[in-house]
């Protein structure tokens, strides 16, 4: 599916950068005139639109679905909708799936009006996303691009469609918390389809025990921050790198190596640098650094997580449920994580108390896992027990019965409609 382009060697805010430019100079109607991808007549011929209005840097909420929507059934057919032209080129590179692009609003209403679409699917909380929720005879169904105990996975936003797809009974606690007046049955079951790719795994064997350390990046604003690269990267690399007998994977968030914060942009290249000199020291140790690629090919041969509070803590967790993971906590406040993220409880955490007490935290882990009971208890609460292989088959099942109810009712909202809303007077002729 995947494959490597020249522009992927381009940082994406550059690549945006330069669009931006072209259109403020009025010169990129010279050579990318919208919108593309679909006849204007018949629109994208698929049963969901999969509308994506961000920019490249969001662009993987978007591809980690794409296996998923690649191998749909014959009867749910799926078609991706962006606005922003890098992102059509990018994905023309990355998929076969039919890609629309259409830069206005009025382009987006033409797209929906003349395309057979029965429903929009959205992955993120994008403020754009309410443009293309305007249109009321399709099925409107959030289904973010993870599972994680991060603020951000619930907005008040989510009021606005009409199904919204989680995970399992932690995603429906997490709204109940988060939101008031807030209707419980439009959230769906559906456990965590991205993971039933089940990918051939992408780094070698080893003697040793493999580490991977895969941070987050900083967020939108401080309170979805919870990144460890800004105060805890190298001491925690030093730790890892510090273990016996180890070989230290590094996957950092795409986000991380073009942050806007100089201390987080400082620390990655400080990991990059430890992870070279320790290979140049011992060249067998076989130290990885892995800045693109699937996370989850890395998986099946890790020892131990070192994560923050993020998806790839989850996914961890559902894949490889007998493994250990450290999690971090910026905020230093135990109490306060184990509320937020209930996976801290059956986890040791990095804190600024302890982090210079890494090395032997870590080799404490290595030796000794407390927490395997823990954590089957904590993955049948976030994924309500799906087994991997099972996500997919519910998730298309959610779109077909989402998509029947709102047939049936837009069926009833329309005779309404034409039938009038006015009061009857019936001593009138």
């Amino acid at each position: 599916m995947a494959k490597q382009s020249l522009k992927a060697a381009i940082p994406a805010p550059i690549r945006d950068g330069v669009a931006i430019a072209l259109d403020v100079l009025r010169i990129r109607k010279r050579f990318v005139d919208g919108p593309m991808g679909f006849d204007p007549t018949q629109g994208l011929p698929v049963d969901v639109a999969v509308y994506f209005p961000d920019n490249m840097a969001k662009a993987y909420q978007l591809t980690q679905w794409l296996p998923v929507l690649e191998s749909h059934p014959t009867d749910l057919t799926f078609g991706i909708v962006v606005r922003k032209i890098p992102v059509y080129q990018e994905l023309k590179e990355l998929t076969k799936l039919p890609i629309a692009y259409v830069p206005t609003f009025a382009d987006v209403m033409e797209l929906y009006r003349v395309s057979p679409f029965k429903a929009v699917m959205y992955v993120n909380n994008g403020v754009g996303n309410f443009q293309s929720l305007t249109v009321a005879e399709l099925a409107h169904i959030h289904v973010n691009h993870g599972e994680s105990d991060k603020i951000c996975m619930v907005s008040n936003q989510v009021k606005a469609y009409d199904r919204v797809f989680v995970a399992g009974e932690a995603a429906v606690l997490r709204h109940r918390a988060a939101l008031s007046e807030f209707n419980e049955q439009v959230l769906v079951r559906v456990g965590r389809p991205q993971l039933d790719d089940n990918p051939a795994p992408s780094i070698p064997t080893s003697t040793r025990r493999t580490v991977l350390y895969a941070p987050t990046w900083a967020g939108e604003d401080e309170a979805n921050n919870y990144t460890s690269m800004e105060h805890m990267a190298p001491a925690i690399i030093d730790a890892i790198l510090a273990q016996p007998a180890a070989r230290v994977i590094y996957k950092p968030h795409p986000r991380i190596a073009d942050a806007s914060d100089e201390q987080i942009r400082k620390n990655h290249k400080y990991v990059l640098r430890a992870i070279k000199q320790a290979n140049a020291k011992d060249p067998s140790a076989g130290h990885q650094v892995r800045e693109a690629g699937d996370i989850l090919a890395i998986f099946p041969r890790v020892d131990l997580l070192v994560s923050d509070v993020s998806s790839i803590a989850l996914d961890f967790l559902y894949l490889r449920t007998e493994a250990p993971i450290i999690l971090t906590d910026r905020r230093n406040d135990i109490a306060k994580l184990r509320i937020d993220s209930p996976l801290s409880a059956a986890t040791q955490v990095f804190t600024k108390d302890n982090i210079a007490n890494a090395a032997q935290i870590i080799a404490e882990v290595l030796n000794q896992d407390q927490f395997v009971q823990d954590r089957k208890v904590l993955r049948e609460f976030y994924f309500d027990n799906v087994q991997a292989g099972e996500s997919a088959p519910r998730f298309y099942s959610a779109m077909r019965e989402a998509i029947t109810a709102h047939s049936v009712d837009a069926a009833r909202a329309k005779s309404l409609a034409e039938s009038g809303t006015g009061p009857r007077f019936e001593h009138r002729p």
